[in-house]
């Protein structure tokens, strides 16, 4: 749940007369989710944000999934590549999916974006591993750095602007809303004292960016498998304002404060978002456990529930070995998990790590794309003989 917040001129009431210094009426538009009952915002356009000049034929987006693929340990070797396309959409590349999600990377050029996107069928969660830029949307300007998770809500249009490369990006779709974690709000939303984030952690967007001009301007939207393209004769930037509950927001990994204790603590003391079937997690550098007899290393796990995947960012992972920053690990529901051997006693004794890592445990069981396919280390499921 995000807060109350403006930018640029509106309007005393709702839906009422708003008219610029020629006496034109401005066009108001009502941004909502779950219909009319979820968290909504209200823009004020230059332009109606209905006139639609064309739209071209839509292309097909390939993401089939692998649901004959064997139960097992998966780790995808992403960290070496390089760049995946030569700008944001083209780099996008879907690893894993299910009915509520899909995970994937994003390591685009930086080529300029020449478009808007859109996602009109899911919210984004993009984490920038690395790269620094601007999210720019009907919303205003998002500066946006490494560690950043940038939560961009569906229909938003926007693109990035990117300061130097290389960009890596890690980016889930997520066919619900994000939001924040139930458990760490009051019955009014307010995030609580004991939440390890809190409002001030949360970056709305700093400025508009209005570009009142007439002149071509494309949009490309994501619906239902295909890749939309409406050509519009203003800009989507034509915004004099807007205010209210729905926006793009950044929060860092970095302010997420760490719950510790005395023995292992389990990962929901990690959980920094919540969706439909799914819940991100943040590791992040923490004072290990300080029982006497403590074990810092996780212990052997079996879901039942859920498939737990880890998107490995920085720092040396105390309970696993072969893995680099910037791969993923992939454990599915039906089989146990745990700490490479070894590492259980070597963590015996350390006091603190500096790893961070992004977690996503899925309700449902996740599936292997034919992208994925191509990073996988084939003796993964292995590594745990001595």
């Amino acid at each position: 749940m995000t807060y109350y917040y403006k930018l640029g001129k509106i309007p005393p009431k709702r839906h009422i007369q708003f008219r610029d210094e020629q006496h034109a009426l401005y066009q108001e538009e009502l941004v909502s989710s779950k219909g009319f009952s979820g968290v909504y915002s209200i823009l004020y356009h230059k332009y109606p944000p209905t006139a639609i000049q064309e739209i071209k034929r839509p292309v097909a987006l390939k993401e089939k999934i692998l649901e004959d693929y064997p139960l097992q340990p998966i780790h995808l070797k992403t960290s070496t590549v390089q760049t995946t396309g030569q700008d944001y959409l083209d780099a996008r590349k879907i690893l894993l999916k299910n009915n509520d999600c899909a995970i994937g990377i994003c390591n685009p050029e930086l080529r300029k974006m020449d478009y808007f996107y859109k996602n009109g069928e899911a919210d984004e969660l993009v984490f920038v591993h690395e790269g620094s830029g601007y999210l720019i949307s009907q919303f205003g300007r998002l500066r946006v750095v490494p560690g950043d998770y940038v939560v961009i809500p569906r229909t938003t249009v926007y693109k990035f602007t990117w300061d130097e490369a290389p960009v890596r990006l890690q980016i889930t779709e997520i066919y619900s809303p994000i939001e924040t974690v139930s458990r760490y709000r009051n019955e009014l939303g307010q995030l609580l004292e004991h939440s390890p984030y809190c409002e001030r952690d949360i970056r709305p967007p700093e400025e508009l960016v209005p570009d009142l001009k007439k002149g071509e301007h494309r949009i490309k939207i994501k619906k239902g498998g295909l890749l939309h393209e409406y050509v519009y004769h203003h800009s989507p930037l034509d915004i004099v304002g807007w205010d209210g509950y729905l926006y793009p927001y950044a929060l860092s990994i970095k302010e997420f404060e760490p719950i510790t204790g005395r023995i292992h603590q389990p990962p929901p003391v990690h959980q920094t978002f919540q969706a439909h079937n799914l819940v991100v997690c943040s590791f992040v550098p923490r004072l290990f456990d300080y029982h006497p007899l403590a074990i810092p290393a996780p212990y052997n796990h079996s879901n039942i529930d859920s498939d737990e995947v880890l998107y490995y960012v920085e720092g040396n992972f105390m309970s696993r070995k072969g893995i680099d920053v910037g791969s993923f690990t992939l454990h599915p529901g039906g089989i146990p998990h745990g700490p490479h051997p070894g590492t259980i006693e070597k963590s015996i004794g350390a006091k603190e790590t500096k790893e961070l890592a992004v977690m996503i445990d899925t309700f449902k069981p996740l599936y292997l794309t034919e992208t994925g396919l191509e990073y996988v280390v084939e003796d993964y499921p292995q590594s745990w003989l001595t």
